[in-house]
């Protein structure tokens, strides 16, 4: 009987949940979720200096927002330290490992020797089989795992298929400091152990830490747990990804507007295929993810196809959630606060008469809520350049004049306002575009806006002709 799987995310509480560490994230979660396993989230809190508590809850937060659920309680790997010191002590005893009392300039001296010789090994084993009676007084060793001299350290990974080091160039790796802290590779081997994690998924590079880790579950004659490395995510231009290219962290992606399930779905293609599949639900990702579909090279990020899978996501998203989407989005925008001052039952009542125009433009939520401005304005409305120069004198005068037409509709409806408009331009023998731009100019301060008649229909009989009234013949 095989065991059920488990997967973990562990980021550092360094900074924030990067795009990276989200796909990451998703993929440990999908993989999880296709075999009726879990997920287990850890925070790698262990260097005490970096980590700190704004990155664990903007981390938190994050994967929350993209709705990757975790399984059983967050666990921290600083808590676990005693734990660590445990097992360190136990290769101690079984002669897996042995205590080290080089000096800070030794070990300076032996890195510039093996740098110098061109040898990836920078330790040159001193202590490793020496007398610790020789060693000086009150010096606080490290203690170091007693790695092979000789052979193959080998990885059939996932991804990137069988992978091997040779051991003669692998350190005798530091699992406990001098002052008695466990050492990340430490930390991270004890914990997948006793999570009790089957498969590894994270980014390539981690690569050469399996090699040490590998060398770690040797030494405590652990198996290891099955391992995924997968490529990074660089720019469009090929680069390895930074802020000019979009590598913001997931927080950022929220306050630009992003729908959480089209990020995901961004992120699910970006290094993983099926086919020709561009679009996914939730449950067809799950379905369908396999690691070997994984690819080996770097993913691009392309910000256009991401506003364009977003496009998609709001125009068939429901008109109910996008008004709650709308509402959760407003804290981003500069005037979030006083569209929230204005929303009650009538304008989320217009707000949702007017989203299925709205969505058919917008690519994120923000172009969303700077489209419905015309619901929340207040008059007179402030008119941007491109709508004044639409409001000419002889235009003014034209408006006074539609104004009258209109005032007759008393079933105030897009149909209806559109039959009166149109009628009213043939009468003048006017092209439709000199009335509706005009009109739009009047309505909505700007020259571009959801569909006229929409705009209309949304902002009722009442409001309409006051709108009319204030941008008319002085």
């Amino acid at each position: 009987m095989t065991a059920p799987v488990v997967t973990r995310f562990a980021p550092s509480p360094t900074g924030f949940l990067h795009i990276g560490g989200a796909r990451t994230a998703l993929f440990n979660w999908l993989f999880a979720h296709k075999h009726g396993g879990k997920m287990l989230l850890r925070i790698e809190d262990t260097d005490r200096e970096r980590s700190t508590d704004a990155a664990i809850a903007a981390i938190l937060d994050g994967l929350k927002w993209l709705e990757l659920g975790w399984d059983g309680e967050v666990i921290y790997q600083f808590s676990r330290a005693a734990r660590h010191r445990e097992v360190a002590e136990s290769l101690l005893a079984a002669g897996k490992a042995y205590r080290c009392y080089a000096t800070p300039e030794e070990l300076a001296v032996m890195r510039e020797k093996a740098r110098a010789e061109g040898r990836t090994r920078l330790y040159d084993g001193l202590w490793r089989d020496r007398d610790p009676s020789k060693a000086p007084a009150g010096m606080k060793p490290t203690v170091r795992l007693r790695a092979p001299l000789t052979g193959e350290t080998v990885i059939e990974d996932q991804v990137q298929g069988r992978v091997v080091w040779q051991n003669e160039n692998l350190d005798d790796l530091v699992l406990l400091r001098g002052d008695g802290t466990p050492t990340y590779m430490l930390a991270v081997v004890v914990d997948d152990h006793d999570m009790g994690v089957t498969h590894i998924i994270r980014g390539d590079d981690h690569l050469i830490n399996a090699a040490r880790q590998k060398q770690i579950y040797d030494g405590l004659g652990w198996d290891i747990p099955s391992m995924s490395h997968i490529p990074l995510i660089h720019g469009p231009d090929g680069s390895k990804l930074s802020k000019r290219h979009g590598a913001l962290g997931v927080d950022a992606y929220r306050a630009m507007g992003y729908l959480p399930a089209a990020l995901r779905n961004y992120l699910v293609r970006l290094g993983w295929s099926h086919g020709d599949q561009e679009i996914f639900s939730t449950e067809e990702m799950i379905a369908a993810f396999d690691l070997s579909g994984i690819g080996k090279s770097a993913a691009r990020f392309d910000f256009a196809k991401l506003e364009n899978l977003d496009g998609h996501y709001i125009r068939h998203t429901d008109d109910h959630s996008l008004v709650k989407m709308f509402e959760s989005a407003l804290p981003y925008v500069p005037n979030g606060a006083e569209v929230t001052a204005k929303l009650n039952d009538e304008t989320r009542g217009q707000l949702l008469q007017a989203m299925p125009s709205l969505k058919e433009r917008a690519k994120t939520l923000i172009e969303l809520i700077d489209s419905a401005y015309y619901i929340f304005a207040d008059r007179p409305l402030g008119i941007d350049a491109k709508a004044a120069a639409l409001l000419t004198p002889e235009n003014r005068l034209l408006i006074g004049r539609l104004r009258v037409a209109l005032w007759e509709v008393k079933n105030w409806t897009a149909v209806e306002t559109e039959t009166a408009m149109r009628a009213f331009a043939d009468q003048n023998s006017l092209k439709f575009g000199a009335v509706a731009q005009p009109l739009r100019a009047a309505l909505t301060g700007r020259s571009t806006s959801p569909g006229i008649f929409d705009v209309l229909a949304v902002l009722g009989r009442e409001e309409s002709l006051a709108r009319l009234d204030d941008q008319g013949p002085d």
